[in-house]
């Protein structure tokens, strides 16, 4: 079993000023494959978005994988990581700080991360974790053939069965609730997935959406008393805000299913979700692949994860007075 509160080392110390003042000096190169191999350094560049449970997640199996492949950091591989603490204005600093630092291979973990890297070099292969759609956020040509410099593993989830889950859950259901952020293109794609399964189901829906975590608390309260049950899409918005969410929800005894079985740990009643370390394990092994077999990220299929897991949130049955059908505890003991 993986250790969650494993310390990871890092090979930048992340401070606001330091990035500032070396972002002046910033000079876009390419990766010198002789000169890697002359020196015998290998550089894996990491920018992470935030640090909510799923992209840490997804961190952790990189550094998992790497480490069990013999890769250690600080012996004979370098991690170059920076978090840009859900600042937006970060991102470009940092894509261009990892772009000078020679990065063999450039790893964003969620969309606006790996969207940040792509706008700053076509050159150094990028590798996406953590991020629903690359193809809806124009990241690659193909799912089989990306075309670009750009390839990774995508989170998606299944929707359907989600939904599914969460009439289980609530016998009875006519309205489901959405609450998203509209301006990320994971979750636009994934509600438009939800509503068409919704009809499918003959449910109801009502939109709720956000800018920021500061909206969350508000828009969520909106929905209480106008649906009978709430889905939410892997929304890193949402995400850095779950735990108010669940305190809502149980206090109103409100079901919440999330598209994260991390989110729905944090504050969710229950997923069908994929795992975000292994996402990141995954991603782990692409990278490898790049730099010591060469292998051409145009011509590398965007990798999926089609094992789901049932996840049932104990502390929110603990907490409101909902209850699960026996046939899902069943399922969870098989």
């Amino acid at each position: 079993m993986r250790n969650m509160a494993k310390t990871i080392k890092s090979g930048v110390v992340l401070s606001w000023l330091f990035i500032l003042g070396l972002a002046v000096a910033v000079v876009i190169t390419s990766p010198n494959v002789e000169q890697r191999q002359e020196d015998e350094i290998v550089r894996i560049g990491i920018l992470q978005l935030s640090n909510h449970g799923a992209l840490e997640e997804a961190r952790l199996g990189i550094m998992s994988r790497l480490e069990e492949r013999g890769y250690i950091d600080g012996e004979n591989i370098e991690i170059i990581l920076f978090n840009a603490q859900s600042d937006q204005s970060n991102l470009q600093l940092m894509s261009q700080q990892l772009i000078s630092e020679g990065s063999d291979v450039l790893i964003g973990i969620s969309t606006p991360a790996t969207l940040a890297l792509a706008n700053e070099t076509s050159e150094v292969p990028i590798l996406a974790t953590a991020i629903t759609s690359l193809s809806a956020a124009n990241l690659v040509e193909s799912y089989e053939r990306p075309g670009g410099n750009v390839s990774g593993t995508s989170s998606m989830a299944p929707v359907a069965t989600q939904l599914e889950l969460l009439v289980e859950l609530t016998p009875g259901i006519q309205t489901v609730g959405f609450i998203y952020n509209a301006s990320e293109a994971n979750s636009a794609v994934k509600i438009e997935i939800a509503e068409e399964e919704a009809a499918r189901l003959g449910l109801e829906t009502v939109h709720v959406t956000v800018t920021n975590t500061n909206d969350v608390a508000q828009a969520f309260q909106s929905l209480i008393g106008r649906v009978d049950g709430v889905w939410i899409p892997a929304d890193n918005t949402i995400a850095s805000a779950m735990p108010t969410v669940g305190a809502i929800a149980m206090e109103n005894d409100l079901p919440v299913v999330n598209a994260s079985t991390t989110a729905a740990r944090a504050g969710g009643l229950a997923t069908i979700g994929i795992d975000h370390y292994q996402l990141g394990r995954q991603v782990a092994d692409m990278a490898l692949d790049v730099i010591f077999n060469g292998a051409d990220v145009a011509e590398m299929p965007v990798d999926l994860q089609f094992e789901t897991y049932l996840f049932i949130n104990e502390e929110f049955l603990a907490g409101s007075n909902v209850t699960i059908p026996q046939s899902l505890r069943d399922r969870l003991e098989d």
